[in-house]
């Protein structure tokens, strides 16, 4: 029969309707939640990226701004300003559009933003609350959390399920393996150079794939029946594909499209975080 698709554009909207509804009543008090961007150079693709969450911001009631810095900045400069937005309270999340020029140190930046205001949950105190099951406590990077949602809306419980992640990265694939650990499933992370990846992946029932290259994972390495969650989003002769091939959608009980899947999530959790942040403040 094919594959059902996991509606990820509408699972999305429905986040950002209950993100309003907070947003509205935050303003009720006076509180207006504010996400500040920062963005180093010209990279057409993360202007392209900080447009999409200023717009999502404005559609909610989240009060957005953007620091444009060239792309000669000096890591002290943007290290400064990151320290002035920490001190800012109209500012209750600070994120750094990735990746930076080359020659500033991306760790080194990430680390000087406050954990609280670290909307991203890229910096090592969050990351470490990921990691000790206390991620209630911080915040998980958008992505993963995005993905987690997309799960538990579509009714798939991980508890008791074997759990493949193709992929190792700190964005998605280390934190969606602490995130599917904490909900009991029994996970394996798979990368580059992990022997044998097709018999890894045919035993999941949970395949995570993140790898950024196209139609990379087969539809005969999947377990019929399989959630394919596919995190690639990859430009191939003009058009949109994922890190999955289209002969998944035969074998896969679940599948998230590209585009319209994890995409739509990832500003929809951003929101989430930054009105959380906002909560917190209090």
């Amino acid at each position: 029969m094919g594959a059902q698709l996991i509606d990820g554009k509408g699972i999305a909207a429905e986040i950002r309707q209950e993100v309003k509804e907070e947003v509205a009543k935050l303003r009720e008090q006076n509180i207006v939640p504010g996400l500040t961007v920062v963005l180093v150079g010209d990279d057409p693709a993360s202007q392209t990226y900080v447009r999409s969450k200023q717009r999502a911001c404005g559609e909610v009631g989240i009060r957005s701004d953007v620091k444009k810095l060239p792309g000669d900045t000096s890591q002290s400069q943007l290290i400064e300003l990151i320290e002035e937005l920490n001190q800012d309270p109209e500012v209750h999340g600070i994120l750094v559009q990735l990746p930076l020029p080359k020659h500033i140190d991306a760790d080194a930046v990430l680390r000087k933003i406050d954990p609280t205001k670290d909307v991203d949950g890229f910096h090592p105190t969050n990351v470490g609350c990921l990691w000790t099951g206390l991620s209630h406590q911080g915040f998980v990077p958008c992505t993963p959390a995005g993905i987690m949602e997309l799960l538990r809306r579509t009714g798939i419980n991980p508890q008791g399920l074997n759990a493949v992640v193709v992929g190792r990265s700190n964005i998605v694939g280390k934190p969606i393996a602490a995130l599917l650990l904490e909900a009991n499933a029994t996970v394996t992370i798979c990368h580059s150079r992990t022997q044998n990846l097709e018999e890894h992946c045919r035993r999941a029932d949970i395949l995570v794939v993140a790898v950024g290259q196209p139609r990379f994972i087969q539809g005969d390495w999947i377990k019929p029946g399989a959630v394919v969650i596919d995190v690639g989003i990859n430009r191939v002769d003009g058009a949109l594909c994922g890190d999955v091939d289209e002969s998944a959608r035969e074998a896969a009980g679940y599948l998230t499209p590209v585009p319209g899947g994890v995409g739509p999530m990832t500003i929809a959790e951003l929101l989430k975080n930054t009105v959380m942040a906002a909560k917190r403040a209090l």
